[in-house]
């Protein structure tokens, strides 16, 4: 069954709990990175604390709320970050679809809310869907319009657990048969994006005639919906915010400039320039952030 991580001690003083992250079983970790669940019930909070911001992603995710709700929130322009009084737009469905992301996501709960949100590796919910990633990149879609009529009825089951344990044993037991049928022959157990993009890339070269480099990104763009490039970016970031984590620093004792080399950025410029455009904040404030405001729960979960 899947596995409930154990809340940090490091957990700020003065911010409710994150929520909880679930990892999933052994044999569904080539399918799924994990499971977000997060409950605001019985908790006071300012207009701004009920923000939730998510960092670009190259993964694929579905979307319950059991109590309360979401609402997108657009930014006025460009490459802005939305705030509290940026433009709201409703979530498309009862059960949301998203697929990657190229670009930071932010939210907003106007009343107390019980949600969860399972993130897929896109290759395999390409393999057990038949849904191209490519087509849900930067979009989020009513799951009853694009899913499967078995996966609905899945939808409908966690929808109606008693608990979050439940749910999670509800979707495992769905989802187990399935991905046995359809994984591939080397499915990769360790799902660092880094290590994930090289593993595609390796299924690409050996899954079809046709090894030109063009054929390849074409590949690995129909299983993962964004190009390989991109996928190893995300890579890079991901082990530039767990080293920090790792470091354990004082929040001044942090060297951006060794994080940036260790992570294998030309320099603390390159960094900064890719943390503004993954998250919509510099390193030092995307750190702060994860320290002392309630709206960055989502990164607080994987620490």
């Amino acid at each position: 069954m899947a596995t409930l991580v154990t809340p940090s001690a490091q957990h700020p003083q003065g911010l409710i709990p994150s929520g909880q992250l679930w990892l999933p079983r052994a044999s569904l970790s080539a399918c799924l990175r994990g499971t977000m669940v997060r409950s605001t019930l019985g908790y006071t909070l300012t207009d701004e604390q009920r923000i939730n911001r998510f960092p670009a992603t190259p993964l694929c995710s579905l979307s319950w709320w059991f109590e309360g709700g979401s609402e997108a929130l657009v930014a006025d322009r460009p490459n802005a970050l939305p705030g509290l009084h940026s433009r709201r737009e409703a979530y498309p469905g009862r059960w949301v679809l998203t697929g990657p992301h190229t670009r930071p996501s932010t939210s907003y709960c106007a009343t107390p809310t019980h949600g969860m949100m399972v993130m897929f590796m896109p290759d395999a919910l390409h393999l057990l869907t038949g849904l191209e990633p490519a087509a849900l990149t930067n979009r989020m879609v009513d799951a009853q319009t694009v899913l499967p009529r078995d996966w609905i009825a899945m939808c409908e089951a966690v929808q109606h657990q008693p608990d979050d344990a439940a749910r999670m044993d509800c979707l495992e037991a769905f989802l187990e048969p399935r991905w046995q049928a359809c994984r591939p022959a080397q499915s990769l157990q360790v799902q660092r994006y880094g290590d994930w993009a090289v593993h595609l890339a390796q299924r690409a070269t050996l899954s079809a005639p046709g090894r030109s480099l063009r054929q390849l990104e074409r590949r690995i763009k129909r299983w993962a919906g964004l190009p390989l490039r991109e996928l190893r970016g995300f890579g890079k970031a991901e082990k530039a915010f767990f080293d920090i984590l790792a470091a354990d620093a004082a929040l001044d004792c942090v060297k951006w400039a060794d994080v940036a080399v260790d992570a294998g950025y030309s320099d603390q410029s390159h960094l900064c320039r890719i943390s503004r455009r993954i998250t919509g904040f510099s390193p030092q404030a995307l750190y702060e952030g994860i320290l002392r405001d309630e709206t960055f729960w989502a990164y607080r979960l994987w620490i």
